[in-house]
């Protein structure tokens, strides 16, 4: 069994800010757990835009706090997100989140991510993996 709290990760190697500058991530669950998934809680600052596109992960946010705009680029559909509400990546969409209030989440991915990854110039997390243990 594993009990932490996101407060008890804050400034540890758990602790992501992101090049960009728009967001920061407490990584709580990551791949080395080896449960499948991986959970962060996230905080993208208002008055940011970021392109992502998960192209080697599913992942699910749920709004806990703030206001956003999320964009399907692919589909060009906008939708408000407010605390509340849920939404799921599962076919690997590009899209935009336009912060209007600092936007809390709670993020869920598959594969888990290693804690090490940032968005590449395509919003891209690269598929990171641990090494096998011998």
């Amino acid at each position: 069994m594993i009990v932490r709290s996101f407060k008890e990760i804050e400034g540890t190697d758990r602790h992501v800010k992101a090049a960009s500058g728009t967001w920061e991530s407490k990584r709580i669950v990551l791949a080395k757990e080896k449960v499948g998934f991986s959970v962060h809680e996230t905080i993208l600052y208002a008055g940011t835009e970021t392109d992502m596109w998960y192209a080697n992960h599913i992942e699910a946010v749920v709004c806990t706090k703030g206001d956003a705009e999320l964009t399907d680029r692919e589909t060009g559909k906008t939708y408000h997100i407010t605390p509340g509400t849920m939404y799921l990546l599962n076919g690997h969409e590009r899209h935009t989140l336009r912060v209007k209030e600092d936007f809390h989440c709670i993020c869920v991915f598959n594969p888990p991510v290693t804690g090490r990854e940032d968005h590449d110039e395509n919003g891209v997390y690269p598929l990171l993996t641990e090494p096998e243990e011998v």
